[in-house]
């Protein structure tokens, strides 16, 4: 299991740090938005194989192995059945080609219609006056218009699901790429009439049963699963034994879907040392990525962002090398 950083392919003070750290494996995230004056195979796409090799040689210059991609082309008519959805899924299978083509092994697609990762507060005090973001489900509905975007039903999802894996999945199989797929944030289903299927457990195992293959897998977000069950390290077992967890988010919440705020990796409601020993037993060789930091603050330091990542990495490798040397 290794620990890796969300980092954009250009150098900067996280993976300066981070690579001083012995962090070696970087999750990709830059913009994959097709240039609409190209064909989809021209070499200046963002998608392209010369892009995605010019990309992966930038990480590798700074010390890191791209491992996973988590940046996504746009993908909003696949996921609402409409009309250019077909050429959107089109753009989809160019990148997984390419994708394999350049060596990038993971990619970590998203479901979530209309509503991608949803907050309503990112100043919430926490352990010594840090801040964390979270999500209260009342507090959203009093400030967003409910069915402002229409009913969007679970049928329609599946159904929209089901399309876009029969096409992507013979590619990522065929391309040698894994796909993980992100859960909902939160999971929750329907959000002011608007479906959200990859928000449960059992709903995940429909996911992978839906196109069975080695490509068709998950990105385990802790923190969404964690609201998804009590029994998280259960969780990681069951999909483990199958070989479908693709990529990790290492993250810990406090509450319920309902309401919940972001945690500290040694302050949430999970334990994560038996969440590392359930991936250790189940033989996963993947990356893991630090998300969701809670935001230090000191008046005279302003690079805090290189200090939180630096806080879960310390806490990430002590507890992984104690698990697996047990």
């Amino acid at each position: 299991m290794h620990i890796a950083l969300a980092l954009p392919p250009e150098a900067g003070p996280v993976s300066t740090f981070g690579a001083q750290c012995g962090v070696e494996h970087a999750v990709g995230t830059f913009d994959l938005t097709p240039l609409a004056d190209k064909p989809i195979d021209d070499d200046a796409q963002p998608f392209s194989r010369a892009s995605l090799a010019r990309r992966r040689a930038q990480y590798e210059s700074n010390g890191y192995r791209l491992a996973v991609i988590e940046s996504r082309p746009p993908m909003e008519n696949a996921k609402l059945g409409r009309d250019g959805r077909d050429e959107e899924i089109a753009v989809c299978c160019e990148f997984i080609r390419n994708m394999g083509a350049a060596g990038i092994p993971v990619w970590c697609p998203a479901w979530m219609p209309v509503h991608m990762v949803i907050r309503t507060s990112r100043e919430l005090p926490s352990r010594g006056g840090s801040r964390v973001t979270g999500f209260d489900l009342e507090e959203f509905n009093r400030t967003h218009e409910a069915g402002a975007h229409g009913e969007v039903t679970e049928a329609d999802q599946w159904e929209s699901l089901r399309y876009f894996l029969e096409q992507v999945v013979p590619v990522a199989e065929e391309a040698g790429v894994k796909l993980a797929m992100h859960p909902d944030d939160p999971p929750l289903s329907p959000i002011q009439g608007v479906a959200r299927i990859i928000s449960s457990v059992d709903n995940y195992q429909r996911m992978v049963d839906l196109v069975p293959s080695p490509a068709n897998g998950i990105g385990l977000c802790q923190g969404n699963f964690g609201l998804m069950t009590d029994d998280l390290p259960g969780v990681i077992r069951h999909f483990g034994a199958q070989e479908k967890i693709h990529f990790v988010h290492f993250r810990d919440i406090r509450g319920t879907p309902e309401k919940f705020q972001e945690a500290f990796h040694d302050d949430g409601q999970h334990d994560m040392a038996a969440c590392v020993r359930a991936y250790r037993d189940v033989g996963y060789a993947g990356v893991a990525r630090p998300d969701h930091f809670p935001q230090l603050t000191w008046e005279d330091f302003e690079d805090v962002h290189s200090m939180e990542r630096l806080y879960a990495i310390g806490y990430m490798r002590g507890l992984i090398e104690a698990v697996y040397s047990e």
